[in-house]
């Protein structure tokens, strides 16, 4: 079996191209703690920032085989990176000047109290039916980690699990979550 921490970056997407998981593996030892600097003294969070380093490696998995023009590993992750948070903060300025919209319209269209509280309970249950319906450990995962504010270290200790696999987990359910928030918003508005 090769030693694969002394294959050159260049050699590892070699293999990594052909599912090569030990490729892989080398290539996230070598690369995580690089990444999640990096990420962390961008976001200035570190729960996403591991989130985002995790996010990162699956995209290389499921993108592995598309590899081919890639010549500078390292570069390739940071560009990567740097574009998922770009893409990040970019978001979250649109998202707050949402709610600043929303603020003004609401100060001066003044709702209904009783209406404004009756659709936060709707979207509320909403919300909690479709955390219910996630698979049984990745509902666990989740609400261990949202309603219970563990985090994904304690949580991987109390379901011994690793760390990577708590935080694929969050990942997936806040993913499956947001596309069924988006499906409602679509339905409201449309």
């Amino acid at each position: 079996m090769p030693v694969y921490h002394n294959f050159s970056d260049n050699e590892l997407i070699a293999f990594l191209r052909e599912g090569n998981t030990a490729a892989y593996t080398e290539i996230y030892d070598r690369y995580f703690q690089l990444m999640f600097v990096f990420a962390y003294k961008k976001l200035r969070d570190e729960e996403l920032a591991k989130d985002f380093v995790q996010e990162l490696f699956i995209k290389l998995w499921e993108r592995r085989e598309r590899l081919g023009e890639v010549v500078n590993l390292s570069s390739y992750l940071y560009v990567t990176m740097r574009n998922k948070i770009l893409d990040y903060f970019s978001h979250e300025k649109v998202a707050s000047k949402y709610i600043a919209h929303l603020g003004c319209y609401l100060s001066r269209n003044q709702m209904p109290e009783a209406d404004y509280l009756v659709r936060e309970n709707q979207l509320a249950a909403y919300i909690e039916s479709q955390v219910q319906a996630l698979p049984q450990k990745m509902r666990r995962i989740f609400e261990l980690s949202r309603k219970e504010y563990l985090s994904h270290k304690e949580i991987s200790v109390v379901l011994d699990t690793s760390e990577n696999n708590v935080s694929t987990q969050v990942m997936n359910a806040l993913r499956i979550l947001k596309t069924k928030l988006k499906v409602l918003s679509m339905l409201m508005i449309g």
